[in-house]
């Protein structure tokens, strides 16, 4: 049995689709206590189950809090979740969490949200744009005022192109192309394989198709792209240049939407294939972005997300400065 202490000022969530992060956090910035649970996947699981999921990470996070088990836990519930890709989504997730008791009030974002959050120095409302290019790809953007640029988000469907998911994807696709004649030469048909040990693209498409490589291992890929196209095969390097372009046009558009192209604005980068720092990337859309945004400074997030969800939580609290330098110092 926990003792009993007073509410946390902020319970944070971030969940993406491989794990949870929360952290309670008191109102001077303190991290009361932590807690990690699995991936959270509603269209796959359910709405409820995967919010059970959280729950899990909850109780962990209370528990090292001495929280008491059952009590509500912090003033404000401020969840950045993935696959809350829609407004009506995140509606709808916000009501399912905040059936749960965990906070008097609950926000529910999408977890672009954080990365963006998480990137932003000072304590004011949250200024700039955000783009996450993880499994897949997604970009925000946030003005002081509560205004925000968003997109859907949902893979071909809505437009988007690449993330982790869809560079492993394109690169199977034309090295298959390459090996039986379909298509150019490329050294992804060799590369692409030897890196699961297997001679020929036939052997790996083979593997993938029949479970012998498991579909999860696709993203094991996205480093051999890059590796390959910094060697100059025209292939890669033109897949490495078509991400880059659409991250610059995901995140010039939501600074043109906020009205931001004509001012100083910070445009953050989050992500694994981001965070990576792989330089034909992330040089090549500093380089886009000078002439589509001049004034854009673009820097890479390397901060936890679930950072941003306790502050856009400390944000709605009106927290002062001295509780958000405190917070992500403890992050470092």
């Amino acid at each position: 049995m926990g003792v009993n202490r007073p509410a946390a000022a902020v319970l944070a969530i971030d969940a993406g689709n491989s794990k949870t992060d929360v952290a309670l956090i008191g109102a001077d910035g303190s991290v009361l206590g932590t807690g990690r649970s699995g991936g959270f996947q509603p269209p796959r699981t359910g709405v409820e189950a995967a919010v059970d999921v959280l729950g899990l990470a909850v109780a962990e996070a209370a528990g090292a809090a001495g929280l008491a088990p059952g009590a509500p836990y912090a003033d404000r519930v401020s969840a950045c979740l993935a696959n809350a890709d829609l407004p009506v989504e995140e509606r709808q997730l916000a009501e399912a969490v905040g059936a749960r008791g965990w906070g008097a009030a609950t926000t529910v974002r999408n977890d672009t949200f954080a990365i963006l959050r998480a990137g932003l120095e000072g304590s004011g409302p949250p200024l700039g744009v955000a783009v996450v290019c993880g499994a897949g790809i997604n970009c925000v953007g946030m003005l002081p005022d509560g205004r925000t640029a968003r997109f859907p988000a949902l893979g071909m469907i809505s437009g988007d192109w690449g993330g982790g998911g869809g560079l492993a994807e394109e690169s199977l696709w034309w090295a298959a192309r390459a090996e039986d004649g379909r298509g150019g030469p490329t050294r992804l048909a060799a590369a692409l394989p030897g890196h699961f040990g297997l001679a020929s693209m036939a052997a790996l498409i083979e593997a993938l198709h029949l479970g012998a490589v498991s579909r999860r291992r696709v993203h094991e890929l996205v480093p051999v792209l890059f590796a390959v196209a910094a060697g100059g095969d025209a292939v890669a390097s033109a897949l490495v240049e078509r991400q880059a372009a659409e991250v610059v046009a995901m995140a010039s558009v939501a600074l043109e939407r906020l009205g931001l192209l004509e001012r100083e604005a910070p445009v953050l980068l989050g992500g694994s294939v981001l965070a990576a720092r792989h330089p034909g990337l992330n040089d090549r859309i500093a380089e886009l972005l000078a002439v589509r945004a001049p004034l854009a400074r673009p820097s890479v997030v390397t901060a936890p997300p679930v950072l941003g969800a306790a502050l856009l939580g400390l944000d709605a609290l009106g927290a002062p400065a001295g509780a958000h330098a405190k917070l992500r110092a403890h992050f470092g």
